[in-house]
C-alpha cells in the first residue's frame, strides 16, 4: 500500500459499492474485514467454505475487475492474497 494513499483507502471503505457488497456475500465471503496498518500493511480476514471457489468466483465478477482497477493506484504493486497458517483460535 501507498503510504501516501492509506486515508483514501480508507474513505473509499467506507462507500464500498452496494453491487460490491453483494457479489461478495454471493461468492461465499462471510465475516469479512480488511486492517489497516499505518505503515501499509493490509490484513485481510474471511470466512467461507471453500477460499479457492470464494476466491475465482469474484474473479469471474465484472464488479471485482472494476473496484481492482479503482484500487490499483493505491498500491505500490499488484495485490496478492497470501493465506497464512492460524496457530491458535479461542472458541
Amino acid at each position: 500500500m501507498r503510504a501516501d494513499r492509506l486515508d483514501e483507502y480508507r474513505e473509499r471503505h467506507t462507500a464500498v459499492w452496494p453491487e460490491m457488497l453483494a457479489a461478495l456475500s454471493a461468492a461465499g465471503w462471510t465475516n469479512y474485514s480488511l486492517f489497516l496498518r499505518p505503515d501499509g500493511l493490509l490484513i485481510g480476514y474471511l470466512e467461507t467454505e471453500d477460499f479457492e471457489a470464494a476466491k475465482r468466483a469474484m474473479e469471474e465478477t465484472d464488479v471485482d475487475a472494476r473496484w481492482q482497477a479503482e484500487m490499483a493506484p493505491l498500491f505500490d504493486g499488484e495485490l496478492a492474497f497470501e493465506r497464512v497458517e492460524e496457530v491458535f483460535h479461542l472458541d
